[in-house]
């Protein structure tokens, strides 16, 4: 570990170890992170490949370069080795009524013929839960390798401009805030063995909807024989949520740890909690979700031993989490969630932005990121709960480096306060941060409806319930 972050432990029990001599790039919401994504992708000369478990297909990418379909299918039609891993699940209409998903089938097959013929697809099904990482890889294993790993759906509500005062949809979630991170250097060998382990191993490859174009041919990966080049100073650690018996192939990842992919994963969960077990001073969260026992548990931990915790979460919780609530399981995890509150250094928020027409709005947290202690950072698609630790198929890019850990909390709270605060020490920003919000909320809570744009605060007893 960088010295400066040395305090603040890597997960041990995962398949990836820790990799020194990284570039690493944060890239705050869909806009930008699909432009810089689609850059790297029509600059590739050897290949594209994608994890993609939900997609939309009027969805557009910015500065009109189409969808992600079109930008798939140009770049297999310059010869590239482009492939797209696709989550199939037969249901999910009936488990996700909102989600816009390409299962297997013949109606994904006509759409994949007609926008991106030359793409080689596969489909991943895991039963009872989601195939959730969103991860980017072009020119794996050359000199020009980039790879993005984050949390971004590819739908019109996630691609907009940092501070959502572009375009809202019409949708319930009208404007999203989520985070993505390029990755270049050693790294990336992990997100790309990551890839190769789940393309080999694709549950639905040898059925006759399941592989895109021809499912008679047999197009397996081989895996990485050696790690990339360094290509900075940062440290990163790829970390997952992998259930047991998914993927047979334990194949260590060069200078990996000795593992049995068979076994299943929960490095993401190891992480964070030894992460907020270790924090000194701070910790900042956003997240879709925050009902996770042992996650709360660790931060109460945390904001006993003097901690501040911000987190920022969609004013409105996910449907089926409002829809279970009172349930017995569910419950005690609200009411962890609620003695949170007790504590004066907790604070929980959502951001409210203007919408074009003046209007203000609560806009949608999809993102799944933690800092603490200006130290260390992680970014990936791992929601705080039970599913994601233990049941969906998860990413995230873990990293230790105090100047670039710092700046990206600059970044996220100039746009959540609407006020740059780089100028103040870590402990000051905090407190500008818990008590702007609380102002909001009280504000909010007087008029019954948001008067002012930022993060505003949310009554911790009340989140969840309609």
């Amino acid at each position: 570990m960088p010295r400066s972050s040395s305090w603040i432990p890597a997960a041990r029990l995962g398949s990836y170890p820790v990799r020194a001599g990284n570039n690493v790039t944060p890239l705050i919401d869909g806009e930008v992170a699909f432009r810089r994504i689609c850059e790297a992708v029509e600059r590739a000369g050897a290949s594209v490949w994608v994890t993609i478990p939900f997609v939309e297909e009027a969805a557009l990418f910015p500065d009109g370069r189409g969808s992600v379909f079109d930008v798939l299918g140009r770049a297999a039609a310059r010869g590239l080795d482009v492939r797209a891993l696709f989550w199939h699940e037969p249901e999910v209409a009936k488990l996700l009524p909102d989600a816009s998903n390409l299962s297997a089938g013949e109606a994904a097959r006509a759409l994949l013929t007609a926008r991106a013929p030359r793409l080689k697809a596969r489909w991943d099904h895991v039963p009872r839960y989601c195939h959730h990482q969103k991860s980017w890889l072009v020119d794996a294993g050359r000199s020009e390798e980039v790879a993005f790993v984050g949390g971004i759906n590819i739908d019109r509500p996630s691609i907009v401009a940092p501070g959502h005062r572009g375009p809202w949809t019409d949708t319930d979630e009208g404007s999203v805030h989520d985070v993505y991170l390029e990755l270049v250097g050693p790294v990336a060998t992990d997100v790309q063995h990551n890839f190769v382990q789940r393309w080999n191993g694709a549950s639905e490859r040898d059925s006759d909807v399941g592989r895109f174009p021809d499912h008679r041919t047999s197009d397996d990966l081989g895996f990485p024989d050696g790690a990339s080049a360094p290509a900075g100073e940062v440290t990163v650690q790829i970390t997952r949520s992998v259930l047991p018996g998914l993927y047979r192939d334990g194949r260590a990842t060069p200078g990996g740890l000795p593992f049995a992919i068979a076994d299943g994963e929960s490095s993401v969960l190891e992480q964070y909690l030894a992460a907020i077990d270790a924090a000194r001073s701070t910790i900042y969260l956003e997240n879709q979700t925050l009902i996770h026992a042992d996650v709360l548990s660790a931060l109460d931990r945390a904001l006993a031993r003097g901690v501040e915790v911000v987190a920022l979460v969609p004013r409105r919780a996910m449907a089926p989490l409002r829809r279970y609530r009172e349930h017995p399981r569910v419950a005690p995890l609200f009411e962890q969630l609620t003695a949170l509150g007790r504590h004066r250094a907790f604070t929980l928020a959502s951001p409210v932005a203007r919408r074009p027409d003046g209007s203000l709005g609560d806009v949608y947290v999809h993102a799944k990121i933690a800092l603490v202690d200006d130290a260390w950072a992680t970014v990936g698609s791992t929601n705080v709960l039970v599913s994601s630790f233990h049941g969906d198929t998860e990413m995230n890019a873990s990293f230790w480096d105090g100047p670039m850990v710092r700046r990206l909390r600059q970044q996220l709270f100039a746009e959540h306060l609407l006020e740059d605060v780089s100028d103040r020490d870590e402990g000051v920003a905090f407190a500008r941060y818990r008590d702007e919000a609380r102002r909001r909320g009280a504000l909010r809570e007087r008029a019954g409806a948001s008067i002012e744009e930022g993060a505003t605060a949310l009554d911790p007893a009340s989140w969840g319930r309609d």
